[in-house]
């Protein structure tokens, strides 16, 4: 069983920036495939990006060249860095990991974008 726990959420006004952390538990996070997503009130989750076991990411528009994937395999920690926060961000951010064809996800975060 694969567990993720997200942290680094919070409030922030427009333009502002915040780093999210996603922590696994187990041995085999290197091996796993690693996404963002978030998820607005009134609204289906939403892909952002994506980090393969090799290396390599992936962005939606929406987000490419404000956020950036990365992941710490020593830590088993995956990591989301968001500049340039716009009141759209806002919403409930999650983890997930997909590992033999198997998807978990952690609890989510809140981000808040606001003046």
């Amino acid at each position: 069983q694969v567990q993720l726990v997200e942290s680094g959420g919070g409030s922030v006004q427009p333009g502002g920036s915040l780093r999210l952390s996603c922590a696994a538990s187990g041995s085999i996070f290197s091996f796993a495939a690693m996404a963002w997503y978030r998820q607005a009130p009134g609204k289906s989750r939403e892909l952002l990006a994506t980090s393969s076991s090799g290396g390599s990411t992936i962005y939606v528009d929406s987000v490419k060249g404000r956020f950036t994937i990365s992941r710490d395999n020593a830590k088993n920690t995956l990591y989301l860095q968001m500049n340039s926060l716009k009141p759209e961000d806002t919403a409930v951010y999650y983890c997930s990991a997909r590992i033999d064809y198997v998807d978990y996800w952690g609890q989510g975060t809140q981000v808040t974008v606001s003046s």
